[in-house]
């Protein structure tokens, strides 16, 4: 793989926002050959376009359109002569395309009509999406770019493979799916957030059984349920699936 897909790859997944600058075009004589890449964030620059005041305006460009939040690619041209202070005398374009990773992870088990709907709802929001449920056929058959579907036999078994940091919702078909999988959620650590779908009733019943098995009750606390944005009482999925999404969105804008 070329560093500069590695450098992508590793960016993305540390949530960096950056730009990719790409000589696409050279007239004349330049530093570097057409294709020549480099990666730009607010206070870092990975590989080279070719030095000099070309580099140093190409990255001030890009840490601009970051600083503004750009999200559409730019191409701009200069010429390498004495206002550059480079003596190539060539002309280069630049293509600059900003790269805005997930701002959360969201692990949903379940695929239900309300976790379908939920997904639906999300679309358009910058996070990924880690999907389980043991019934292939309730996954659509053409998932949204920023979903990865898991359908193993066991949920439980997809609980390890939930990344650090994750906001993690239950709703499967099952009560007792449901508490398998919060129980075992709820020994990580290392999550931003646990919510339920359910009623007071059975969080109830719940909170009971685990503090029975021994789960204290600060960690209990930390669990919501019911999820969904209090004062949005709807009963229809989508109105259900609205509200989640609301409660989620403003938690995960808390802080930024």
């Amino acid at each position: 793989m070329s560093d500069w897909l590695t450098t992508l790859a590793e960016l993305d997944t540390a949530g960096v926002p950056h730009v990719l600058v790409t000589q696409v075009e050279i007239l004349g004589s330049a530093p570097r050959e057409a294709g020549a890449k480099m990666v730009v964030t607010s206070d870092q620059l990975y590989g080279s376009i070719g030095g000099g005041s070309l580099e140093f305006q190409a990255a001030a460009i890009a840490r601009g359109m970051l600083g503004e939040g750009q999200r559409a690619p730019r191409i701009e041209k200069s010429i390498l002569g004495p206002d550059m202070r480079q003596c190539c005398g060539g002309a280069v374009t630049l293509l600059f395309e900003p790269f805005h990773p997930a701002a959360f992870t969201l692990a949903l088990f379940g695929a239900g009509h309300v976790a379908r709907a939920l997904v639906h709802v999300l679309e358009g929001v910058p996070l990924r999406l880690l999907w389980i449920d043991e019934r292939q056929g309730l996954f659509p058959a053409n998932p949204p770019g920023f979903v990865r579907v898991l359908s193993p036999p066991d949920p439980l078994t997809a609980v390890a493979q939930v990344p650090a940091g994750a906001h993690v919702l239950v709703m499967t078909h099952s009560h007792e799916r449901d508490f398998q999988l919060v129980r075992a959620l709820a020994g990580r650590q290392d999550l931003a957030g646990l919510g339920l779908i359910g009623s007071q009733t059975k969080w109830a019943r719940f909170r009971r059984r685990l503090a029975e098995d021994g789960l204290t009750s600060e960690r209990i606390a930390e669990i919501r349920c019911p999820i969904g944005l209090p004062g949005l009482k709807g009963k229809r999925p989508a109105e259900i699936a609205i509200a989640i999404a609301a409660q989620l969105l403003i938690e995960t804008s808390e802080g930024e």
